[in-house]
């Protein structure tokens, strides 16, 4: 499954996704979650693997990502992130040049 979010498509294993529905209808009305469970949700889309192991994006997600030539792929562990390569690029500059903002929330965590 293939969902809008505003930067980025993000690519879910069905079982993934259908978790995922499950805490929008569940919790999703308790947040006031109405406005993005319909554009995620109603921008899903199915895709197929081809027998070359590719998936066609169809045109109103790739605008949506603005995905035009080059994409990168970001395995976030329940599901993969598709964006603009030159996009990805700046946010991982970001993220490296701004480190230590992430340094506290790393170490609640027991991995730093």
């Amino acid at each position: 499954m293939v969902a809008p979010w505003k930067t980025h498509l993000r690519a879910y294993r069905i079982a993934e996704w259908e978790a995922l529905e499950t805490k929008l209808l569940t919790l999703g009305g308790e947040q006031g979650l109405a406005d993005f469970i319909r554009y995620a949700v109603g921008g899903v889309v199915e895709c197929v693997v081809d027998k070359q192991g590719r998936i066609r994006l169809p045109a109103e997600l790739r605008a949506d990502a603005n995905l035009t030539k080059d994409v990168a792929l970001t395995g976030m562990m329940d599901w993969i992130e598709i964006c603009d390569k030159d996009s990805s690029q700046a946010e991982i500059d970001n993220t490296r040049e701004n480190f230590k903002e992430h340094q506290a929330g790393l170490a609640r965590m027991g991995i730093l």
